[in-house]
C-alpha cells in the first residue's frame, strides 16, 4: 500500500498564484473558502457526497457547512492552522466535479 504524502505548507504567493486557477475561492481566516449555492437541497447533498467521495480518497476531509442549497467549504490543516498543497489540490477538484455536474 502506498503512503500518504505529507502536506506542504504554502507562501503568500503560491496561495495567490493557486487562486488565479479557483474561480470565487478567496481566503478567509487563513482558510480557501467558497461558497456554492445550488437549486434546492438534493443537489447541494448530491454535490456534497461527490466531494466527500473525492476527500476520502486524497484522505483530506473539508470543514463544510450546509444548509438548505448553500453549501460553504473552507479548506485547511486543522492542526497547524495553514493552507497547504492539498487544500490547493481537493478545490482544484471540487471544481472539475461542479464542472463535470453541469454536463
Amino acid at each position: 500500500m502506498r503512503g500518504i504524502t505529507p502536506a506542504k505548507s504554502l507562501e503568500d504567493y503560491e496561495i495567490q498564484s493557486a487562486l488565479q486557477k479557483l474561480p470565487g475561492w478567496e481566503v478567509i481566516e487563513n482558510k480557501l473558502h467558497k461558497e456554492f449555492r445550488f437549486k434546492n437541497f438534493n443537489e447541494a447533498f448530491g454535490f456534497m457526497t461527490r466531494v466527500a467521495l473525492e476527500a476520502e480518497v486524497m484522505n483530506h476531509h473539508p470543514e463544510w457547512y450546509n444548509v438548505y442549497q448553500v453549501v460553504i467549504i473552507d479548506l485547511h490543516r486543522h492542526l497547524k492552522g495553514d493552507i497547504t498543497d492539498l487544500d490547493v489540490e481537493l478545490a482544484r477538484r471540487i471544481e472539475i466535479l461542479l464542472d463535470n455536474s453541469s454536463d
